[in-house]
């Protein structure tokens, strides 16, 4: 049996959109402005981002998914703390994020959403 990592992403309406098209089984290509996919480590940051950031901008909706991959696999990749200690990410080259798909073991699934109030 394959050991596995729960990590977690914070997305958009459009993100999840891409994401459901595929199944609930991979993330989508990065943009060419975006070098890096960075999923994160633990629940409570991905609140944080999909809650204070996604519903700023485009659609103004905000999710956090959670997946698991494969540990060993995933081990590879460099994590970083860009904030508080809490805020830890794993930073996966957008090249490289192919590969990191398949290494998805099981579905991605919406734990939390953050959706615009309409009737402000």
């Amino acid at each position: 049996m394959v050991k596995t990592i729960t990590l977690f992403r914070p997305v958009g309406l459009e993100e999840l959109e891409l994401i459901e098209q595929s199944k609930w089984t991979r993330f989508p290509p990065r943009l060419p402005e975006q070098p890096i996919f960075y999923p994160v480590t633990n629940e409570g940051y991905a609140i944080q981002i999909a809650r204070d950031w996604n519903t700023k901008t485009g659609s103004k909706h905000g999710y956090v998914t959670r997946f698991e991959v494969d540990a060993e696999y995933v081990a590879k990749f460099e994590r970083k703390i860009v904030g508080g200690r809490d805020h830890e990410e794993l930073w996966v080259p957008s090249e490289e994020l192919d590969e990191f798909n398949q290494n998805i073991v099981g579905s991605i699934a919406v734990t939390q959403q953050f959706i615009p109030d309409e009737t402000n």
